[in-house]
């Protein structure tokens, strides 16, 4: 298979680049060269908003797309790839829903065409996509974690739990979380891809793949077991003016914004071949490569950090 990843050198994008190196596949990935490619991929360099030259000749079997920002470099690549390439996958979102009436999975109520923001780009994006005259498949992730992540929500949780000492740990421990590790988003791209799959896909696990317990728990002692987990009621943390999803990563206190994100049906992936690794498993792995990182956590530019104060922990704490 050749393959032409748009992006190939974060997060999701390096994940596609490895497995389908690991596979065997001829691998290009066009971005603007600003990070390490991984190794074993053809790199070609370019502008999404501007320059696209270096895709004006060659063809491919399949096209993974993990742009998330103007619609517009969607449309301009599916429309100029037309008629090149066999399949085009884009990296969509589950934010594209309104979030109204969720248990009708793929075919719920979608934002505004207009809706400013990461949702509105996301649709956008899809709009975009549908110019490609061949089979469009539509990846709507939810949560998405595992090595490389350059969001930083895991990896906060990792590194905090390291630091160890007592730990404010967002309740309730048995809340259900719904996530898609990056590798088993890869594998489904890839597999779909080759059999030319099209349509939207919600993708993350199962309903109660995992919890905030267990997520919690396994981290704080792969990271060495120095952490005295505090299981905190969420009205408690509400009312310190903690912000959820983003002071404590990954965590949603129980209600309707938390069973839109981790209680949805993906039923239709599954019976497309979505297979989701343990919870553990993403933890190990995403901490060990934490641990042989030579710097900082990589950030993207375009999201905020996230991540709680240590004087704001230890006052809900008590401590």
């Amino acid at each position: 298979m050749r393959l032409l990843i748009l992006g190939g050198s974060g997060f999701v994008g390096r994940a596609v680049a490895d497995e389908a190196v690991r596979r065997g596949w001829d691998v290009t990935v066009f971005n603007r060269g600003l990070r390490d490619a991984p190794a074993g991929v053809t790199t070609v360099t370019g502008d999404r908003l501007g320059d696209l030259s270096a895709l004006a000749g060659g063809s491919w079997d399949a096209v993974v797309d993990t742009w998330s920002a103007q619609g517009e470099a969607v449309r301009r690549t599916a429309e100029l790839l037309s008629g090149r390439a066999g399949h085009y996958a884009y990296v969509s979102s589950r934010s594209v829903y309104s979030g109204e009436q969720h248990e009708k999975a793929e075919d719920a109520p979608l934002v505004d065409e207009g809706d400013e923001g990461y949702a509105g780009d996301k649709l956008r994006g899809e709009l975009g996509a549908a110019v490609f005259d061949g089979p469009v498949l539509l990846a709507r992730a939810g949560l998405i974690l595992g090595p490389h992540e350059d969001v930083g929500r895991l990896p906060w949780w990792l590194n905090r739990l390291a630091r160890g000492g007592p730990t404010l740990a967002p309740g309730p421990r048995e809340l259900t979380l719904q996530y898609i590790d990056a590798r088993d988003l890869a594998t489904f791209l890839l597999d779909t891809s080759a059999r030319r799959v099209a349509g939207p896909f919600d993708l993350v696990s199962r309903p109660g793949h995992t919890t905030m317990g267990e997520l919690l728990e396994v981290a704080a002692e792969v990271t060495g077991g120095r952490a005295e987990l505090r299981w905190t009621d969420p009205e408690t943390i509400v009312a310190a003016g903690i912000e959820p999803w983003t002071q404590l990563p990954i965590w949603l206190p129980p209600g309707e914004l938390h069973d839109f994100l981790h209680d949805g049906d993906v039923g239709k992936a599954y019976g497309e071949g979505l297979v989701c690794r343990p919870v553990r498993e993403t933890v190990e792995d995403t901490w060990a490569w934490l641990r042989g990182l030579p710097g900082d956590v990589p950030q993207r530019a375009d999201r905020p950090q996230v991540g709680l104060d240590p004087q704001a922990e230890a006052k809900v704490l008590g401590d």
